[in-house]
């Protein structure tokens, strides 16, 4: 083992990164008094005192998250190519929450246990040797017995060829305009009027006030564009789409989520779990992470007091599979995302759709959701999965 630069501080448990998941474990483990003498250490390389990110979910009724929610929508509007429609939620709210009221509002949470540090230093390196687990920073080494890391590289799922990868990348802008030219109650969740050009493309709109929303434009694909053609689209739509020449950018975004089933396991050992993105927890058919971080933080906390290895855990179950068949239809003809989109939506309700992608129907609700999609693609895909899970050697995504 290396010496440390300074001294080697000793923690029972190290957290690796401040973002949603890293935030929520921090705070399930600081408010569980199972865990009130374990030392706590959460490191990060930022300070978090920046509006990085915006989270978006659907909920029903009131939730845990309401009092740093900055807008809610009770309307979605899809647009396809040959159908179109502005839909109630009801009982469902699309909500939105900015990353800065996040991190305050958890950073604050986390001063007020004595067993929790927060340290801004970025991570270099993390080595399990067994016993103890090693963590180097740009300033110091730390030991603990277990580490929860949410660094992802890309890298982890794109070495192996079994699942595809696909990322959702988009580049959005928050805008003032200077007519009211937006429905302050409905948010946009996906308009594919815009040219496919061989992938799944799509706009997502999300109006502040009549004068002020964040517009993006998202694909599902394998890579990224240039940045100047993210631009163009966005313009394109707010002068054409919108109807709305004159605005002001007030705020830029970008990112990318990866998109596969790849589960990550490999990653983990006994004494080290990844989590977050990095850990799989982003939903592998829509990106959405930030509620599925929020399921499986509390079922990781039950599951360290038993004291069993980290990498034991499982999360996977029947929606993996429902996933799967959707990323493959995706892999396989990307140009056919808004066909599948829009038979969808045209089929069903949104609120059979929130709740399939929450994971929280029933195996009827399943069918009927199912049934709701095109037939031909997920058959073929079917087939294809199985012909390739049994035929390994000639397998080729």
């Amino acid at each position: 083992m290396r010496p440390a630069k300074k001294w080697m501080e000793q923690y029972d448990y190290i957290i690796i990164g401040a973002g949603a998941s890293g935030l929520m474990l921090a705070d399930a483990l600081g408010k569980d008094t199972f865990f009130s003498n374990k030392g706590i250490l959460l490191l990060d390389k930022a300070s978090k005192d920046t509006n990085d990110r915006t989270w978006c979910f659907w909920e029903e009724g009131e939730g845990q998250f309401d009092d740093i929610v900055s807008k809610t929508w009770n309307h979605i509007y899809f647009g396809g190519k040959e159908f179109s429609k502005r839909f109630k939620t009801a009982p469902y709210s699309y909500k939105m929450i900015m990353g800065i009221d996040f991190y305050k509002a958890y950073l604050k949470r986390l001063k007020a246990y004595p067993n929790i540090s927060f340290r801004k230093e970025g991570v270099s390196e993390v080595v399990d040797y067994g016993n103890r687990v090693l963590v180097s920073t740009d300033k110091n080494q730390y030991s603990a017995l277990k580490v929860f890391n949410s660094i992802f590289d890309y890298k982890m799922a794109t070495h192996q060829k079994k699942y595809p990868v696909l990322q959702q990348h988009f580049v959005g802008w928050r805008v003032k305009t200077g007519l009211p030219v937006f429905n302050a109650d409905q948010a946009t969740y996906m308009d594919f009027s815009i040219p496919q050009k061989g992938h799944t493309r799509f706009m997502y709109v999300l109006p502040f006030s009549k004068t002020e929303a964040l517009v993006e434009y998202t694909l599902f694909s394998k890579d990224l564009l240039p940045k100047e053609e993210y631009e163009k689209v966005l313009r394109d739509y707010l002068n054409n789409d919108i109807g709305c020449d004159n605005f002001e950018i007030v705020d830029t975004e970008q990112g990318s989520i990866p998109m596969t089933c790849y589960d990550f396991s490999e990653h983990h050992t006994h004494n080290i779990r990844y989590i977050g993105t990095a850990g799989g927890w982003a939903k592998p058919s829509t990106g959405y992470t930030f509620m599925s971080s929020s399921k499986k933080v509390p079922v990781l906390v039950e599951y360290l007091k038993t004291g069993n290895p980290l990498d034991q855990l499982s999360y996977k179950n029947r929606f993996w599979y429902y996933d799967l068949l959707f990323l493959d239809v995706l892999a396989e003809n990307n140009d056919k995302g808004h066909y599948v989109f829009e038979t969808l939506f045209k089929n069903r309700d949104p609120q059979l759709i929130f709740k399939f992608l929450d994971e929280e129907t029933s195996f009827l609700e399943d069918l009927n959701y199912v049934l709701g999609c095109p037939k031909l693609p997920f058959i073929k895909a079917l087939l294809r999965r199985i012909f390739r899970d049994e035929n390994p050697r000639k397998s080729t995504l």
